[in-house]
């Protein structure tokens, strides 16, 4: 099957208990239509470049898919008639990558650096 990776951005209002059962339920959608989620990623909350429908900051989701076309076409109507969800995309890929993707290496490259300058510190 075709592989796609899938990004989606929600409100900054709501809480992650709700952002969870939001992924989960876009992930059932795709495995009811024949489809299998291969990789979630939660990137938090994050700056917007631009305010969209007047927020300034949204929760960033990353779905790696392994899925027909149609399972896909079912995700993104559902995810353009979802209030929660601000902007997302689809784009097909070649090969999924298991490693985490640039923002999730960015955020504990950072962390293991100050880890590291701590420990210095208190040597």
């Amino acid at each position: 099957m075709p592989l796609y990776e899938t990004i989606f951005i929600t409100r900054q209002e709501i809480s992650s208990h709700d952002l969870e059962k939001i992924t989960a339920n876009f992930s059932k959608t795709l495995v009811d239509n024949g489809g299998t989620i291969v990789k979630t990623e939660q990137w938090g909350l994050r700056d917007l470049a631009y305010p969209i429908k007047k927020s300034n900051r949204a929760y960033y989701t990353l779905l790696g898919i392994d899925s027909p076309y149609t399972a896909v076409k079912e995700l993104e109507r559902r995810l353009g008639l979802s209030e929660d969800i601000l902007r997302f995309m689809s784009v097909r890929v070649k090969k999924l990558s298991k490693n985490p993707s640039a923002p999730l290496a960015k955020n504990n490259s950072y962390n293991e650096e100050a880890a590291e300058a701590n420990q210095r510190q208190e040597d």
